[in-house]
C-alpha cells in the first residue's frame, strides 16, 4: 500500500510548532490552525501520560479516525515528531524513527541552528522530502 501522507509536524519539548510541512492537496491548515494543532497534541500527550493506568506509559502513539490515523514518535529529549496520514497507512513508526535521524543529522548538528526555534534547514528539507516519498515510504516496511 502507498502511504499518503497529509502533514508532518515537529513539536519542541515546551509545546511549541518548531516544523510544519503539508503534504496534501485539499484542506490546507493555515498558519494559526496548524499553530493550535501542534498545541493541542502537545497537552493531549501530556495528559494522556498522566492519566494512563499503564505504569511508564510514553503518551499516544496513534490516534486513529474515520479519515484520517495521527501517528507520533517522542525523542528522549521530548521532541515530538507527528505524522496525520491516510487510515491503515503501515510503517509510520518506522518514518518517524528516520525523520528523527534526518533532525538529528541536519537540524541539531547545524551550528546555525539555535535549540527550541523554528526549523529552517536546506539539507533537512531535501532529505525530508526523499524520505517522504510515497514510494520510499513504502520501503521502509521491508
Amino acid at each position: 500500500m502507498a502511504a499518503a501522507i497529509y502533514s508532518l509536524f515537529i513539536i519542541n519539548k515546551s509545546g511549541g510548532l518548531i516544523f510544519y510541512k503539508d503534504y496534501g492537496s485539499t484542506g490546507r491548515m493555515d498558519t494559526n490552525d496548524s499553530l493550535r494543532l501542534a498545541s493541542l497534541w502537545h497537552s493531549m500527550h501530556a495528559i494522556s501520560q498522566q492519566l494512563s493506568p499503564t505504569v511508564g506509559c510514553s503518551g499516544i502513539e496513534l490516534l486513529q479516525a474515520d479519515t484520517f490515523d495521527l501517528h507520533c514518535f517522542q525523542s528522549l529529549t521530548g521532541t515530538k515528531f507527528f505524522v496525520v496520514c491516510e487510515p491503515g497507512t503501515q510503517h509510520m513508526e518506522n518514518l518517524l524513527k528516520l525523520i528523527y535521524e534526518l533532525y538529528t543529522d541536519y537540524v541539531l548538528k547545524n551550528p546555525f541552528y539555535e535549540m527550541e526555534m523554528p526549523i529552517r534547514c536546506e539539507l533537512f528539507d531535501i532529505n525530508l522530502s526523499q524520505a517522504t516519498q510515497k514510494d520510499r515510504v513504502a520501503l521502509l516496511g521491508r
